[in-house]
């Protein structure tokens, strides 16, 4: 029998020769280095996640219910870096699909297609990908090739054929041509001004993602009014996309699992986006730092069969951002750590405890997170996008005078543990932890000082704040001895339940 990994990997290749050929040598040629790719963000989620079955037994073995151990590099949570074998029972294994099927965890059967699907589609990338220097904030985004720096499933991409992979997703470059699909407007939810050039008479055009178009306007018994109509660069996100003409990005329903997540947009995304924008833009401009918010101009749903907007046709309008910008997914290595870091460090978190204490938590990973450089080349001003992830305290909006907008109910919660989660867990352990590991390139006492400086700025960031008892508690949470992380292993096995799953992880800000 064929181990199913193989099976994809030699798809992959087949459909490969037929529809471009001339990468078959590159992706056969790129399918090593992204095992080892994506088996060192395994291992790092067996070393740091609490999955069933399997025990941490020191800083490089873990042991499984059956007594086998698995060995392998020492890493530390933020570390970086590919993994080219591990070592189960004294053999080696170096597919990440194959090794999480030896282990044995309960639960695993789709964790395990997904680490398959992942190491085939970010070999494509790497083989579609040509070295460029970036100018454009499109270009930068593009460079992004292989996508989450811990997430093990950061290529996975089910559903999406290579013909399609190498025609709409980012790190090829490509120009996608959205349609537009015409729905009486009366039956539509529209939140915000809908803007005239999508609109013919009563009808309103949504502009949808081809892939949409092809797989699942069939099903919704819809078919497009403009084919190709609206010319678009795909961002990091791969479905939201900024129009060649320029105008505001779309960010599209694609309704498949990237990474981890289905790309839908819920009709409760649709009814916040306005109103959301507003609240974390006017507190965003009080809190002052540095940092602003890109809000949504506008969004719409169309009707499902009974009436009630739908996800899978939906599409949110958002400001773009332009000039010298990059995600902080996109920074490479500055000709001085040190100095880039620490104005980052200062301007971020200043403008995001200064939020937090007003009562808005932002989800502010590499991707969401965008960087202005100054005329120097450091970091200046700061751009945050992408708003279906915050959390809202009202009590805390409340202390500061300001009124709850109605948003769904699933983005409020009074929770310090909620709020701190979702702003420490992006804010230090993914953006500050893969920025330190890749400036320090695993030279230890280069990290500490990085590491350093990062809680320099914190502890001035957070004496900074007004003084009061949430102030407290969010300092006290930022320098406790272990910090909340998403652990991405977990939130895939089977009976997990939906949405994020959480770990803690030793607080490298503690030391300093």
């Amino acid at each position: 029998m064929v181990p199913e990994r193989i099976g994809t990997e030699a798809a992959f290749l087949d459909e490969l020769s037929r529809v471009r050929p001339g990468l078959s040598a590159r992706y056969a040629g790129a399918l090593p280095g992204a095992r080892a790719a994506v088996l060192g963000r395994l291992w790092r989620g067996l070393l740091h996640e609490p999955l069933p079955g399997l025990t941490r037994t020191g800083p490089g073995t873990v042991t499984t219910a059956a007594g086998l151990l698995l060995k392998g590099p020492a890493r530390r949570p933020y570390d970086l870096g590919d993994v080219p074998e591990l070592h189960l029972g004294g053999q080696p294994w170096t597919h990440p699909a194959e090794l999480l099927a030896a282990l044995g965890v309960p639960g695993a059967d789709r964790l395990v297609e997904d680490l398959g699907n992942c190491v085939a589609s970010l070999a494509l990338s790497r083989a579609g990908a040509s070295p460029f220097e970036p100018k454009t904030p499109e270009e930068h985004e593009q460079s992004v090739v292989d996508g989450h720096p811990y997430h093990p499933g950061c290529r996975n991409r089910p559903g999406i054929s290579v013909a399609e992979q190498l025609a709409y997703m980012p790190e090829h470059r490509p120009v996608v041509a959205l349609d537009l699909v015409a729905l009486p407007g009366r039956a539509c939810l529209v939140a915000g001004p809908w803007p005239a050039a999508l609109r013919d008479g009563d009808l309103l055009l949504l502009p949808v993602h081809p892939w949409q178009s092809r797989h699942v306007l069939p099903g919704l018994g819809l078919r497009p009014h403009a084919l190709a109509a609206v010319p678009a660069r795909p961002l990091m996100s791969v479905r939201t996309l900024a129009p060649t003409g320029g105008g505001p990005h779309l960010k599209t329903a694609l309704s498949t699992r990237l990474t981890s997540g289905v790309r839908d947009i819920s009709p409760g995304s649709v009814r916040d986006c306005v109103p959301l924008s507003g609240l974390l833009g006017d507190l965003a401009a009080r809190a002052g730092g540095g940092l602003r918010v890109t809000r949504y101009l506008a969004g719409a749903a169309g009707p499902a069969a009974d009436g009630a907007p739908s996800a899978d046709l939906a599409v949110l309008l958002r400001e773009p951002v332009t000039g010298n910008v990059l995600p902080v997914a996109a920074v490479t290595r500055p000709p001085d750590p040190e100095a880039w870091l620490r104005a980052f460090a200062r301007t971020a978190l200043t403008s995001l405890l200064r939020l937090l204490s007003l009562g808005a938590a932002l989800e502010a990973h590499g991707q969401n997170l965008l960087v202005e450089p100054d005329a120097g080349g450091l970091p200046g001003r700061l751009f945050y996008r992408d708003l279906a992830d915050v959390r809202l305290s009202p009590a805390r909006l409340a202390r500061h005078g300001v009124e709850t907008p109605p948003v769904s109910p699933r983005l409020l919660s009074d929770d310090p543990g909620v709020l701190h989660a979702k702003l420490y867990g992006s804010l230090v352990g993914t953006t500050f932890g893969s920025l330190v590991a890749l400036f320090g390139q695993g030279d230890r006492a280069a990290e500490a000082r990085l590491w350093r400086v990062v809680a320099t700025a914190a502890h001035e960031a957070s004496d900074a704040l007004p003084a009061g008892p949430d102030a407290r508690a969010d300092r006290d949470a930022l320098f406790a001895p272990a910090l909340p992380a998403k652990a991405h292993l977990l939130a895939r096995l089977d009976g997990s339940p939906p949405g994020d799953s959480w770990t803690t992880l030793p607080n490298p800000l503690r030391t300093w």
